[in-house]
């Protein structure tokens, strides 16, 4: 089935989303549609899934019009979509998704599953999926519960298949078996629509690629083309892709952690028995899919954790049980993974965000009186160190980009006194030009002489700002290795394996 879109565009209030923007597909090609977090993607395929109603333009299968009321429309019309965050209800079996909102019945008005399991079984040996029907969905690997994504869209017969950055929770191996099924469907005619941000992806699976720019299409590329033409149609300007840095002198260990365990609210152990040093003028990346622990391990670092057993010195100095402020009066600079949940207040000031955490203390306080012009000064200096793109120190925080927003988290924490620098997530959701510039950052807070954690889901990200690597797995650090760990490696350590000669700490 070959998909058009024709002058599509989408608006939101004055944003405009998606500005007038063509696309083709054709049967049996992977299409990957590659741009920065923000630039229109998914917005422009949740209004081919009926999702969105577009203000203007036309969605044309095998030369017709059609008009999606919702996402059973589509459906209905042969596209499916394998979303990044799953549409699956965890508790429910695999076949009882599948069935899900196309339920048939037997005689007598009860569900008919055996028809699902039969589906299943039959998607899952065309594709070697090896998916248990009968297994709980929210008791599957990630991978696998993706797999039950793709075989819950390929059950409606879906010829035309959407893949929104379906790779965010996958370990390397899976992605390599996740490219696998989908040039299969491509070469069963099935027209694929990829989902991206990522160079290195796009280039091994695209026959073509749209890259959209801040909602409109900028070009077509080949992905034959270098990573550093894709990144440039990207953000519009030639960016530095590799990050570059000398050789680490790591001096004493700064931050040490001793069986260090966190418990969750119900007593079950999310990190369990961690020990591991970080030393000074040093990288340490954490590196797992996301969801193994490594959320909680940097939380307790900073006091965040209720309920944390073990040790945790900084500079011979016991950091747990103490409180946030405490942990952050020690020096330690904590650049959060969600900005704008924990990292920033909105409906401040980017002057007022600068000083978070030290709006009590000097200089910025005298006497009980904030000193509005150091303030100023302050905040005008970093806002031209940090390159932060905003109208003034007085633009409310919100208004932002998510870039920009990221370079005041920084601003703020690397100019502290810094004895230990935490980085969660640093480029989640930046582009690429923003991504250079907090590599670097990072690499020059190391080349001062401070220790550095980076907590990451992005291998290629840990690959190159890491000294050595610690990965984690169901709330266990399965090794730590040299930052120059071939991803290979790294892959089998994200899914509990444990390579021979790997050090356990």
């Amino acid at each position: 089935m070959k998909l058009e879109l024709r002058g599509i565009t989408k608006r939101f209030g004055s944003l405009i989303a998606n500005n007038h923007i063509d696309l083709v597909v054709n049967p049996g090609e992977i299409h990957a549609l590659l741009g920065e977090n923000g630039a229109g993607k998914s917005t422009l395929m949740n209004v081919l899934y009926g999702l969105y109603q577009a203000e203007e333009g036309e969605i044309l299968l095998d030369g017709v019009v059609h008009n999606f009321a919702g996402p059973g429309d589509a459906m209905a019309a042969g596209i499916g979509m394998v979303h990044q965050h799953f549409m699956l209800i965890p508790v429910f079996t695999v076949a009882e998704n599948v069935a899900l909102g196309h339920e048939s019945t037997k005689w007598g008005g009860t569900l008919n599953l055996e028809a699902a399991r039969e589906t299943v079984r039959t998607i899952s040996q065309r594709f070697g999926f090896e998916v248990d029907p009968d297994a709980i969905v929210g008791e599957l690997p990630v991978g696998v519960q993706q797999r039950v994504e793709i075989i819950k869209a390929l059950s409606q017969n879906a010829k035309v298949l959407v893949f929104d950055e379906p790779t965010a929770v996958l370990t390397p191996q899976e992605t390599d078996e996740l490219m696998a099924v989908m040039r299969q469907l491509r070469d069963e005619g099935t027209a694929i629509v990829f989902i991206t941000h990522k160079l290195r992806e796009v280039r091994a699976v695209a026959d073509r690629i749209t890259v959209i720019r801040l909602g409109a299409v900028v070009g077509v590329a080949s992905p034959t083309d270098s990573n550093e033409q894709l990144a440039s149609m990207m953000v519009g300007r030639a960016v530095l892709l590799t990050v570059h840095k000398d050789e680490a002198t790591p001096g004493e260990a700064a931050l040490v952690c001793t069986g260090l365990t966190v418990l969750d609210a119900t007593g079950h152990r999310v990190v369990d028995n961690v020990s591991y040093a970080v030393h000074a003028g040093e990288v340490l990346a954490i590196a797992g899919v996301q969801g193994n622990g490594q959320t909680e391990l940097t939380e307790a670092i900073m006091g965040l954790q209720k309920h944390v057993l073990g040790s945790i010195m900084l500079d011979n100095r016991e950091l747990t049980g103490r409180s946030v402020r405490h942990v952050l009066t020690s020096g330690v600079g904590f650049v959060p993974e969600d900005r704008t949940e924990d990292g920033l207040v909105a409906e401040f000031t980017v002057a007022e965000n600068l000083m978070l955490d030290r709006a009590d203390q000097a200089p910025f306080v005298r006497r009980g009186t904030l000193q509005l012009g150091y303030l100023r000064a302050f905040a005008e200096e970093k806002l031209r160190e940090y390159d932060i793109r905003a109208q003034g120190i007085g633009t409310h925080v919100g208004r932002l980009s998510g870039g920009n927003q990221q370079k005041v988290v920084l601003a703020r924490e690397m100019s502290k006194d810094l004895r230990l620098l935490v980085v969660a997530q640093p480029t989640r959701g930046l582009d690429v030009g923003s991504i250079e510039f907090v590599h670097r950052r990072i690499v020059e807070t190391r080349d001062a002489g401070i220790p550095v954690i980076v907590v990451s889901t992005e291998l290629d990200e840990v690959s190159a700002l890491a000294d050595r690597i610690a990965v984690m797995y169901k709330g266990g650090i399965v090794g730590i290795v040299p930052g120059d760990t071939p991803r290979e490696v790294l892959g089998l350590m994200m899914a509990g394996e444990k390579p021979a000669g790997v050090s356990a700490a």
